[in-house]
């Protein structure tokens, strides 16, 4: 007679690139599989609620085609020919070839390559030990946050804002540039608290008509990169109207009256030709805020990631200095709470080991750096090995022909470390099985709240899995790489990154389960300053100043503007490209995660292109007709879907499906630009001309 299962529920974190990084509880069952997945109603941010994809986690982590053994390639590139090699055998490989690559061109020829599969601070951090301490290429992290966090910076000064459990306490939520329904979905859970308790009225401004956009009182929709316009013609009404709030402005602002004077031609009408909004409805979503002080901004990363991001981002973040929404609970502008958590990684990322001398490439040039571009590589040395982790860039990176090109060198050695054998794995001459975030020791910061979280190791990983953390400990055995993490637990790893911080210990978090982060009223607010020398808010960035980690300065950087704009450096539309594409997060997938799951599958079924009902009767597009998209990058093949929550001349393409799901095997990212966005880089996903044809 089979024994009942044991059911027990642990406290976890989810691990995915999202802000919310949920608190969760689990069922655990029998010590190697899970049952469901809750959020965690003691949180006071994840409130109990999480999204679907990760609610059904189980369908994930104990899905049949996951990753089980070490594999080497034995056909050719792409081919999915793959034999079982032992771990041993696996890692003496990689050792040897990088060796061999460090021999020949010198240690900057290896690159370990990375990005947020996990956010975890031991498991997603630790690959940057090894890299400092054998000096491989270092990691120009550029593919999310450089455009969002420089503009937001640029005005506040730090990497920081109101508690984000306040838009609970707002009279007004303006959801910008983000789609919580489909990507945060706390964000939901505050802004929708607040309407119910409070009456609040509830603004969504983005490209297409979405899931967030459905839910708001007022949903304003605007063309891609248009974002600055709107921002600047709602402080225009603010000043024109009387609204302005011009005690916080003298003494909290660096150049109001300047301001004002800019944007005295910046109306309601300006502003309509460019976004394509109606001049009622800029009038409408300015009187919102005007009539309510108590406003909370919480800006989101996609109305940033375009040529003018950057720009756009700051614009919308000037509106609550106007109104003085800072002062009171409830407003403000909130991005991202990074600059809170201090923490001192020098243990995890061997940071004592960094060589300046060392060259840095930009993680979203992947593509023309593996084809040998020299702007993008910097030096004379090809990469010609890779380390890669959490990512998935023959999917995700821009520029994908060139990505594509590059991987299939071959005199490029790639070792993957992966869950699912993805795109990139493919692509790879050693496969090595991952853990998932329930099988391995992790610690976590929230990006859109204040809690660090522990996520414990819950179940064991199924066949020969290891975690991230012991993969870099065998390489460096074999390199000779010597560090003190090292030699350290994922759990000693983090309990020494708390104490170094000043976070306390690990068996204190364990005790408390998470750490509540956030400042006082009066600090997050900036009531007493903000964090520029002068305690002013800066409308005039000095951008090239701006404090962001970066190595250098990119794209046209001397040619930002210097107030709140519009910035025409966008890939406008042209007679041979007229339409401007958008590549937004589907509701079922994160990035190229979860596009395994038999659910997530079922409920995206295909790729598909939005185009407007008109804008498809003039082209002869019938709805459900295959489409060729195209431009100078590469054409896609994709189907189309008609959609009237676009503005003419827009298309919305939501991914990120696998390249393998197109008929041609060309995906989305064939046709996003690698060019960097200005100061400090970043990738244009949502900002790319396009044109479009009946297959």
């Amino acid at each position: 007679m089979n024994k009942p299962l044991r059911t027990e529920i642990r406290a976890s974190a989810c691990p995915h690139d999202c802000p919310s990084t949920c608190a969760l509880e689990v069922e655990v069952l029998d010590g190697r599989s899970i049952g469901r997945v809750r959020g965690a109603e003691d949180n006071l941010y994840t409130a109990g609620v999480i999204c679907a994809k990760v609610a059904r986690y189980a369908e994930r982590i104990h899905h049949p085609d996951r990753l089980l053994h070490p594999l080497i390639r034995k056909g050719p590139k792409g081919s999915g020919e793959f034999a079982r090699i032992s771990w041993d055998d696996a890692l003496d490989l990689v050792a040897e070839k990088f060796l061999a690559a460090e021999a020949k061109h010198g240690s900057e020829a290896v690159w370990p390559y990375y990005y947020a599969g996990t956010m975890g601070l031991i498991m997603r951090d630790g690959i940057n030990r090894l890299r400092h301490v054998k000096k491989y290429s270092g990691y120009h992290s550029t593919i999310c946050v450089n455009p969002a966090w420089t503009g937001f910076i640029a005005g506040t000064g730090k990497l920081a804002g109101p508690d984000p459990r306040e838009m609970a306490k707002s009279d007004c939520v303006v959801i910008w540039g983000t789609n919580p329904v489909n990507t945060q979905i706390n964000v939901m859970t505050h802004a929708t608290r607040a309407r119910k308790e409070r009456g609040a009225k509830i603004v969504a401004v983005d490209i297409y008509q979405n899931g967030t956009m459905e839910q708001a009182d007022l949903a304003v929709l605007v063309r891609p990169a248009t974002d600055g316009a709107l921002a600047c013609a709602v402080m225009h009404c603010l000043f024109r109207d009387g609204f302005a709030d011009r005690e916080f402005l003298e003494k909290y602002t660096d150049v109001p009256r300047e301001l004002e004077q800019h944007l005295r031609t910046r109306t309601p009408e300006w502003a309509s030709k460019i976004t394509g909004t109606p001049v009622e409805t800029i009038e409408a979503f300015a009187k919102l805020v005007a009539e309510n002080k108590r406003t909370y901004f919480r800006l989101g990363y996609g109305f940033s990631r375009v040529r003018n991001g950057t720009v756009n981002m700051h614009a919308a973040s000037c509106i609550a200095a106007v109104r003085g929404s800072w002062a009171l609970e409830g407003g403000g502008a909130f991005h991202n709470n990074g600059a809170i958590y201090h923490w001192n990684k020098t243990i995890t990322e061997g940071l004592d080991a960094v060589d300046p001398s060392i060259r840095v490439l930009d993680q979203s040039r992947i593509g023309p750096i593996l084809v040998g571009e020299p702007d993008a590589l910097g030096n004379n040395i090809p990469v010609t090995a890779l380390l890669i982790q959490n990512t998935n860039p023959v999917s995700v990176a821009p520029e994908q022909e060139k990505v594509k090109r590059g991987f299939a060198r071959d005199d490029l050695f790639v070792c993957t470390h992966e869950q699912f054998m993805t795109e990139t794995a493919l692509m790879s001459d050693v496969v090595l099985p991952a853990t998932m975030f329930m099988e391995h020791d992790d610690l976590y910061q929230g990006g859109g709240h204040q809690y660090i979280q522990l996520g414990p190791k819950l179940i064991d990983p199924p066949g020969e899995c290891r975690s991230n953390h012991d993969v870099l400990v065998g390489l460096a055995k074999r390199l000779g790489a010597k560090h003190p993490g090292f030699e350290m637990t994922p759990r000693q790893l983090i309990d020494r990154l708390l104490g170094d911080s000043g976070w306390g210990s690990l068996a204190e978090l364990e005790a408390k389960k998470w750490i509540d982060a956030q400042p006082d009223f009066d600090t997050a607010h900036y009531r007493k300053g903000f964090a520029w020398p002068d305690g002013k808010f800066r409308f005039k960035p000095e951008w090239k100043t701006v404090p962001f980690r970066s190595p250098w300065y990119a794209g046209p950087v001397n040619e930002m503007p210097a107030l709140p704009d519009h910035w025409e450096v966008i890939e406008e539309a042209t007679d041979e490209h007229p339409f401007r594409l958008g590549t937004s997060p589907a509701r079922n997938f994160l990035n190229s995660t979860f596009n395994e799951t038999p659910t997530s599958l079922a409920r995206e079924q295909r790729p598909t292109v939005m185009i407007h009902p008109a804008d498809a009767v003039t082209l002869g597009i019938a709805d459900g007709d295959q489409v060729v998209l195209g431009n100078k990058r590469g054409e896609v093949r994709i189907h189309a879907k008609h959609f009237d929550g676009v503005r003419r001349g827009v298309l919305i393409a939501e991914s990120i499906w696998p390249n393998h799901a197109y008929e041609d095997g060309k995906g989305i990212n064939t046709l996003t630009g690698a060019d960097a966005i200005a100061p400090y880089g970043g990738a244009a996903f949502h900002d790319n001309r396009v044109w479009v044809r009946r297959a």
